[in-house]
């Protein structure tokens, strides 16, 4: 099976065949092999002396090495030249024996795998909005925010932010379906849904993102900081909480397998974009079962009901360390399978 990386925000092609990983950049053209050699806690990465090596493919290679032996929470890594780099960040982490080792959990921290622009946390001031007091935040990211491959479905899965220009129909067309205007009350006109948007972008505590599956739209999502939001008077909001609506707009990709994908993948994101985001928060309608359903099995705790002014709300939750350390960018239970459910 091949799969795809985006370390460092270039595609690599990675193909197991036996024991050996072969990493290929497609930009370059660059290509390493590694052995994979498994065995319970002896199971190991090593670097095949002679071929390319780089800080981006050993990247790739543990990726792919975690897909193919998801069983396994850590690895020995023989890289010698690229373990110091690495190091200090907790891709690799020193062992009694003397060698490093790759764990899982915080492989999948390093935003460079997953984010093709990494920026370092904005450092920490405080400021007044609507009487809250909060934290300042990022300037809002523009282009790709996140891409990442999806080896149930055999599809790199991605968002961006929107474009007005570009996206304004077809986040028209989308409002204006039934089964989304019933969750969403939102339908209307291109005036309607213009100022719709431009509201959302000039709040610096928002931003709005089209999803795609191979650069295929799909979906339209939402990201807000809790603490500024009208969910933070019902709960106990940190500074750094971090929530998400979503809209699925294409019935063919209303589903299991895509929902595991998008679901387990905007929690990622969430917790990549700032290390100090220790929770990701939801409020769907409570009525909205296929969703409350689908959060469930991805992991968000139901935490309590309560009611906004448009709607009666479940609180559901997601701990950044359970989402980490139970591996929750996996589907839960049984593998997906493609369906044609109702809107998620």
């Amino acid at each position: 099976m091949t799969l795809t990386s985006y370390a460092d925000g270039t595609p690599h092609d990675i193909t197991l065949d036996g024991e050996m990983l072969a990493v290929r950049s497609r930009q370059g053209g660059s290509r390493s092999l590694w052995k994979l050699a498994a065995g319970g806690a002896d199971a190991a990465l090593q670097w095949v002396d002679g071929s390319a090596a780089s800080t981006p493919h050993l990247l790739a290679a543990l990726e792919a090495a975690f897909e193919h032996r998801p069983a396994h929470k850590s690895l020995a890594v023989a890289a010698p030249a690229l373990a110091e780099e690495l190091t200090h960040t907790g891709v690799l982490l020193a062992s009694p024996d003397g060698g490093v080792r790759a764990f899982r959990d915080m492989l999948w921290q390093q935003p460079r795998l997953w984010l093709p622009t990494v920026h370092a946390p904005m450092a920490q001031r405080h400021a007044l909005t609507n009487g809250k007091v909060h934290p300042l935040r990022t300037p809002k990211p523009r282009g790709v925010l996140y891409q990442r491959f999806i080896p149930w479905l055999g599809k790199t899965f991605s968002f961006r932010s929107i474009d007005f220009e570009r996206d304004l129909g077809i986040f028209n067309r989308w409002m204006n379906d039934p089964d989304v205007a019933k969750i969403w009350d939102e339908e209307g006109d291109l005036d309607k849904h213009r100022a719709y948007l431009s509201g959302i972008d000039c709040d610096p505590h928002m931003y709005s993102m089209i999803a795609s599956f191979d650069g295929e739209p799909f979906a339209y999502f939402e990201m807000y900081w809790a603490k500024e939001s009208r969910i933070a008077p019902f709960y106990d909001v940190q500074d750094y909480d971090r929530g998400w609506h979503v809209l699925v707009g294409e019935p063919s990709f209303r589903g299991k397998a895509c929902a595991t994908a998008w679901l387990t993948s905007i929690s990622h994101y969430i917790f990549l974009c700032d290390p100090r985001t220790q929770r990701a928060v939801g409020e769907p309608r409570i009525d909205h079962v296929q969703q409350i359903r689908n959060l469930d099995k991805s992991g968000y705790a139901k935490v309590k009901e309560f009611d906004l002014p448009h709607k009666r709300a479940q609180l559901v939750m997601m701990l950044r360390e359970r989402y980490f350390i139970d591996s929750l960018w996996l589907p839960r239970g049984d593998a997906p399978a493609a369906t044609h459910a109702k809107p998620v």
